[in-house]
Formats: C-alpha cells, structure tokens, sequence
C-alpha cells in the first residue's frame, strides 16, 4: 500500500522510539512510561488527562492536576523533548476578554489546538454542572478565558484544526452530572466560538464488542489525512470491578465530518501495563493529544493512565489507518448525517 498522506506540518523533533522488533500491533507504548510521577509538584497529587503542542521548537502543555485538596485544575508545563517536562506549581490563572478575573470552579481533561495565531483550550468546567470551558492563549503565560460553549450537561469537547465550510467545528459528549453510564459523540458548528448550532450525532456506543458498550468520547484533535479525519476516541465498558477506559480509532469525512466511514471493531490499546491498571482510578487508559510528524507519518499519543499519570505511545499514519479500514465495524446510524 502507498504512503498516506497527513495534512499537516513536519515536526523533526517529534518524541520518538521505535516499534520493538517482531511486535504485532499497530500502537506501541514508550518503554519508560509513565512519563509523571505521584505529587510531582508542591501542590499537586496527580497529573494526567493533559494536552500538548509544539511550541518555539519544543513543547508546552496544558496539564490536568488533581491538588491535594483532590479537585482538579490546569497548569502549564514545558519540555525540550516531549519526555522530561518541568510543571509549574501555579494553576492558571484565566481573566475574560476585558481583563475581569474569570477562574473556574474545577477544570479538568484538557485538549489544545492552535488555530490561526491562536492555541485555543477546551476543557470540562463547573457551569451549574459539568461543561465544556474554553479559552485561548498565544504565549502559555496570559491565558483568556471565553463564554461556555454549551449548556450543562456535557464533556471532551474536542476542537478541529481548521475550519469546515466556514465554520469552527467541535466534539463533544452530552453527559450527566455524574459518572454518566451512557454517551455518544456529537458535532457541533460555531462562527465565532461562542454561537453553537447545526448540532449533529456522529459516533454511537456499541458494536459487537464490550470494550465500547457503555459510553465513548472524542480524544486528541482529530488528525486530517487524505482518507478524512482520524480521530483517536476512548471507549468504555462496565465490568464487575468498575469502569474500564480504552481507545479506538475511527475515521470521519473531510468535509462532512458527522458522517463515519470507517470505525475500529477492536480497541487499539487497552489497561494492561501496572501503571495503566493500578492507580487512582485503576483500568484507564485516556487519549487526550497527539504529535504528528507530517513528514514520517509518525504520530506520539498522549494519554493518561489509571488517572495517575501521563503515558505515551507511537504510531505510523499508514498502519493506523490501514488497520481501521481492514478491521471496520461502524455502527448502524454512523454513516448517515445524524441531524
């Protein structure tokens, strides 16, 4: 098969290691995960769920931290190589667009997307209940915060890179106040980031499998190729001892990104390494962001772990996307415009 092709920008210096030899699966974890530690800062328990970018040749990120008090805020942390990251002790601090303090109750699973000039944020923050925060920055140190994108109840909102047809375009997950036992992935269309309509379902739960059958939600910022949009998702099953997170891959329509074409029957990594299966929250594996060397097709995964830690992973454009079109399974309602 030929090489395909990822719409996008070399990154030369993309965290790397290569596939140990004669292993058989299309994504391979980092062999000195997890990539954080228990208290890795002052005020800090645990650090995981987090969102990082390119950034004046290195890497800065925007890092879930549970404090000791256990609610969940976001810090800043920076890296020359993607691997060793220094986090700042001090949460961010969000003003509005005329410079009025505007701090969120709790914020918490992150995602970052530079648009334009712009890295914009989104997160899940406390508005009467759970919902999506978003905000932007261009220097990681003034961070503005915008109005809520939706209403209560709604998680892992996830923004793509462009926009589609003239319009933002963002994922999300309609949820509860709680832990949520149920979810699909909706799309959502803004012209300006603060109006948002022409809602539309894309992925349900489900299959034939377990490993999705309980809920799913949008992870890193979808990656555009020349076959669509591949967007790394996680899945949820309830087992006898709990919730168990893992992730697919799906991919979505260039222009009309509501519509699955093709869908991955069977996860792509699953809790099985200790840091993945004993934890805070044991049996987590969470994607959140990912690197992505146009050039190489090689893509780094972030995720959290046992929502304890950061963990990576690796992969090639070319595998992913030819085993989710090999292995397909899309569930029915999937393909159509669910409007």
């Amino acid at each position: 098969m030929g090489k395909i092709k990822i719409i996008g920008e070399p990154l030369e210096n993309i965290p790397w290691q290569e596939k140990p030899e004669n292993y058989e699966g299309v994504i391979w974890r980092y062999d000195k995960n997890p990539l954080t530690k228990w208290n890795p800062t002052k005020r800090t328990a645990r650090i995981f769920n987090s969102a990082v970018v390119p950034f004046n040749g290195e890497f800065v990120g925007v890092f879930r931290a549970d404090h000791k008090d256990g609610k969940a805020r976001l810090h800043v942390g920076w890296s020359k190589d993607g691997i060793n990251w220094k986090i700042e002790d001090p949460e961010i601090i969000w003003k509005d667009e005329k410079g009025n303090i505007y701090q969120p109750n709790y914020a918490y699973d992150p995602r970052v997307v530079k648009i334009e000039d712009k890295f914009y944020i989104t997160w899940c923050t406390d508005f009467y209940g759970p919902t999506i925060g978003i905000g932007y920055t261009k220097d990681f140190k003034e961070f503005i915060r915008m109005e809520n994108a939706f209403l209560p109840y709604n998680r892992n909102g996830v923004l793509f890179p462009r926009k589609i047809n003239g319009n933002y375009v963002m994922l999300s997950r309609p949820s509860d106040s709680g832990h949520t036992p149920f979810g699909d992935i909706f799309l959502s269309e803004s012209k300006d980031l603060i109006y948002w309509g022409r809602h539309r379902r894309v992925m349900s739960r489900g299959g034939s499998g377990w490993w999705q059958s309980l809920k799913i939600g949008a992870g890193p910022i979808p990656i555009e190729t020349e076959e669509g949009w591949l967007l790394f998702y996680h899945g949820v099953v309830l087992t006898c001892n709990g919730y168990v997170y893992s992730f697919g891959a799906a991919i979505l329509d260039l222009n009309n990104p509501s519509r699955v074409l093709y869908r991955l029957r069977d996860y792509l990594l699953t809790p099985e390494m200790e840091y993945e299966t004993v934890g805070f929250v044991p049996n987590v594996a969470f994607p959140c962001a990912t690197l992505v060397d146009a050039e190489t097709g090689r893509i780094a995964i972030y995720y959290g772990s046992a929502d304890t830690y950061v963990s990576l992973a690796f992969a090639y454009v070319d595998e992913v996307i030819n085993f989710v079109k090999e292995n397909s399974e899309v569930v029915p309602g999937d393909k159509d415009e669910g409007r």
